[in-house]
């Protein structure tokens, strides 16, 4: 079964182009251990949130962009045993230094629970992070098919929601602490497919009109917490050369 390692880091504005060259050199390892895909996204429109955020995620700086990303796995044994191989492997010292601070980055491996559409060609995604009350997974996965008519018919071209299997509490940050994760909560992380930012945009004011009078109040999680954010491609491995 698919299996993602999912992250969200703050990166230096100023260093977008080394992180770049970074993650084409990591996916070539990434590659070699098994991994089918990786994906990187650039922070464009990044909201300010009242209770979560993506920049309070990772303690992000005024002079650092959010970066959330994807390697995709064709199950989680290969996903593990990945990252033992990384911690012996000498190529991993030929990687180029990493353009950010690693402390605060912040990461997990996650199983998907609903996909619609295609996850080829987006131009523009749409990245969510989230807790979920365990007991609710299978009405929260309800709940996402819904969702998903409504951005069909917005123009986005693929959805996926994936459920928090492996996610490690961190020193300085994690996806617990990101979206305020309470006793008994799952972290989700998850994302919409976009042919472009002018379709999601004009899909979201549109979406924001039609939901406007919707009772929020049955929700299967605690919406105030959850954080959203539009993100252009940086690097896919599915179009590298």
């Amino acid at each position: 079964m698919t299996y993602f390692t999912g992250a969200v880091a703050a990166v230096p504005t100023a260093n977008k182009d080394k992180y770049a060259a970074h993650v084409a050199a990591a996916w070539k390892l990434f590659k070699s251990y098994g991994a089918t895909r990786m994906v990187e996204t650039w922070g464009v429109d990044v909201p300010r949130g009242k209770v979560t955020d993506f920049y309070g995620a990772v303690n992000a700086g005024e002079d650092e962009t959010v970066a959330f990303s994807w390697i995709e796995w064709p199950d989680k044994a290969t996903a593990d045993a990945s990252w033992q191989r990384m911690q012996d492997d000498p190529a991993m010292k030929d990687l180029p230094e990493m353009p950010l601070d690693g402390s605060r980055m912040i990461f997990g491996g996650f199983a998907p629970i609903y996909e619609a559409g295609t996850r080829d060609g987006a131009g523009y995604y749409q990245g969510f992070l989230l807790a979920v009350p365990e007991k609710n997974k299978a009405s929260y996965t309800e709940m996402a098919d819904e969702g998903w008519k409504i951005f069909e018919k917005g123009g986005a071209t693929g959805m996926i929601e994936n459920w928090g299997e492996d996610v490690p509490h961190g020193k300085v940050t994690d996806f617990y602490r990101a979206a305020k994760a309470e006793k008994g909560e799952v972290p989700v992380f998850s994302w919409t497919a976009w042919p472009d930012r002018a379709t999601c945009d004009a899909a979201s004011k549109a979406m924001e009109a039609e939901m406007g009078d919707m009772d929020m109040s049955d929700m299967p999680f605690d919406g105030m917490r959850m954080m959203w954010a539009g993100f252009e491609p940086l690097f896919d491995s599915a179009k590298a050369a």
